[in-house]
């Protein structure tokens, strides 16, 4: 949700500012912007759409200069004009700032500013500038400190002076931003991708911290202008693994990345002789684990759907009795929560902003509180008190793909560290480790049908509503499949555990309203067969997902889509991967913009 790239040093900064937009493309835009300093003085451009616009624009310019700043922009505060789009200009034309979050007062602001600052937007970003100009005298990073001071909300901003043209100041609350460190140059952005051509070293700001770059120097303070030691980390992304590497679009990539990154997510967590698995960042002694009496997975979108898997494998693996809570709603429901309470927070991006004060809301209630995150260095992963790393690598993908399977594996791993603990025998874990293993080659084998796959799209492109369904551990998956159609190709799609379809759902159902169903050999395959039966009753036509050699599947569908057979607790892994690909084919035949989906971000770093 917004992207913030900076640069200064001594290479020309315009094209290191396109790059490093393009790099947060999947973060979600409808506007982009520029500003360079040039000679003592700030040029700015600005477009609405695609970046390629203000790429055009910048072609007819002679912006040039060694220190400057960028932004893509999803409309928060305003509707999606130039006006509105960032860099934003103070009144004086000499402040210049770009600025992702929300500024809570920015009305009360506004009017104690108007008198003195002329407003040309309708931004909370514009009052923030012109905040900060006026506690300016001379001193940018002051100046910074002492505005933030009168502002509630969230921010991550970056902000350079004419009168000081060789400085960038940036600070950070709620929004994140990394600073990249090479010889001499230094990079800023929203998360490490623009930067990974460049640089490896970084340092990620804290909540309250403001970073002045001089000079070739980097100095970090507090809003009390207090000196903070920041620790330099090392990014273990290469640039390469954030490039298509000749697929059409990032999605499919990542569809494709799936087999070897659940590889990484496993590798050395596992342990066959004694069939369990150690995730070393758990941070608990056996007697704390086996002291926990509840499980609270909280998440977001697609991560709760990795979630409500989790809870199927604590509960059966361990006995520990696990609920799944919407970020959102946790928050605000004042939930009971206790020092015999472990807390999982699920998150790609590390920044979701309802996840966050979720975890910070268990945390005050004296909960264990553990991250499950994918990028190195996020916030949650630095303000939980352990947890794992997933290992997917950059998902760049709006829709996220292989980073819900890297979920799946923790949760079920954690699953069973668990279990060998309270209640599992060896051997038992030994099955669970040895089904894990093979599982990267059953992805294999999935993929191989992509070809398959788009032929049944292409049956099905013009229907515009689709029900989705599964039972048990697969309830999760037909919600995370009509996630995936709606995010991507925007056709409307529901989704129900296969039992309850009777109890309403089934009036929708026509020769016009396709279903997609999960009938895996499970213990729950003779009813949701029955339910699949309903369904044909109804002279609706059926997609199934069903395991190889299942000729009964053929007699209930109008197209079965053939998987390899697993344990059901990791039948999601495999069952999830055929959702993704027709949804992405879907996509792709209907003209959609698959990586970017409209009114979408990747992190949603406001609430």
């Amino acid at each position: 949700m917004c992207g913030i790239v900076a640069y200064i040093g001594n290479k020309p900064a315009l094209p290191i500012l396109i790059k490093g937009l393009r790099r947060l493309e999947y973060r979600g835009y409808d506007s982009a912007g520029v500003a360079l300093m040039c000679d003592r003085k700030i040029e700015r451009l600005r477009s609405v759409g695609k970046i390629e616009n203000l790429e055009e624009k910048t072609k007819d310019s002679c912006l040039s200069g060694n220190i400057g700043i960028a932004h893509t922009r999803w409309a928060t505060h305003g509707g999606v004009t130039e006006e509105n789009a960032h860099p934003h200009f103070s009144t004086s034309g000499k402040l210049v700032i770009v600025h992702n979050g929300i500024i809570e007062n920015y009305r009360e602001l506004r009017e104690k500013l108007k008198e003195k600052f002329e407003f040309k937007s309708e931004t909370d970003t514009e009052v923030l500038v012109n905040l900060i100009e006026s506690h300016y005298d001379g001193d940018l990073r002051l100046a910074v400190e002492k505005a933030l001071l009168h502002v509630r909300g969230t921010y991550g901003l970056v902000a350079m002076h004419s009168d000081e043209p060789d400085k960038l100041v940036a600070a950070r609350l709620g929004s994140p931003l990394v600073v990249g460190i090479d010889e001499d140059e230094f990079y800023i952005a929203s998360d490490a991708t623009p930067m990974l051509a460049y640089t490896k070293k970084v340092i990620f700001l804290e909540d309250g911290e403001v970073v002045e770059i001089s000079n070739g120097k980097m100095e970090t303070f507090n809003l009390k202008d207090e000196s903070v030691t920041k620790c330099v980390e090392e990014i273990e992304w290469d640039d390469e693994q954030a490039e298509k590497q000749g697929y059409d679009h990032f999605m499919l990539k990542e569809i494709y990345d799936q087999p070897t990154v659940f590889e990484d997510a496993i590798r050395g967590r596992i342990n066959m002789g004694d069939g369990t698995a150690h995730l070393g960042g758990l941070n608990m002694t056996d007697d704390e684990m086996r002291g926990i009496e509840r499980i609270i997975l909280i998440a977001c979108g697609t991560a709760s759907y990795a979630a409500m898997i989790g809870k199927y494998a604590f509960e059966r693996l361990a006995g520990i009795p696990t609920e799944v809570d919407v970020a959102s709603e946790f928050r605000y429901r004042d939930p009971i929560v206790n020092d015999k309470t472990l807390v999982f927070a699920i998150s790609q991006s590390g920044e979701t902003a309802d996840t966050l004060a979720a975890v910070r809301e268990a945390k005050r209630k004296g909960a264990f509180v553990r991250g499950v995150v994918n990028v190195v260095g996020s916030t949650i992963a630095r303000e939980t008190d352990g947890g794992s790393y997933i290992h997917a690598g950059p998902e760049l993908a709006v829709a996220s793909t292989k980073a819900y399977t890297n979920m799946v594996a923790i949760m079920t791993l954690y699953a069973l560290q668990f279990g060998r603990l309270k209640r599992i025998t060896p051997a038992t874990g030994q099955r669970l480790i040895k089904a894990l293993l093979e599982i990267p080659e059953k992805m294999n084998s999935i993929l191989k049908q992509t070809d398959e796959i788009k032929k049944i799209a292409e049956k099905y492109k013009d229907s515009r509503d689709f029900m989705y369904l599964g039972r048990g551990i697969n309830f999760p998956v037909a919600l995370e499949g009509s996630l995936k159609l709606k995010e991507i190709s925007y056709i409307h799609a529901e989704a129900y555990p296969a039992g309850e379809m009777k109890h309403g759902p089934i009036a929708l159902l026509s020769p016009e309203f396709p279903v997609f169903a999960l009938m895996t050999k499970n213990q729950l395959y003779e009813k949701t067969r029955s339910n699949i039966e309903e369904v044909r009753a109804r002279d609706t036509k059926v997609i199934l997902i069903a395991n190889e050699g299942d000729e009964n599947a053929k007699e209930l569908a109008d197209d079965v889509i053939y998987i390899p057979p697993t344990m059901e607790l990791l039948e999601p892994l495999l069952n999830t991967i055929p959702l993704q690909i027709f949804a992405y084919h879907m996509a792709v035949l209907l003209e959609k913009d698959v990586d970017r989906p409209r009114n979408l971000a990747k992190s949603v770093t406001v609430e």
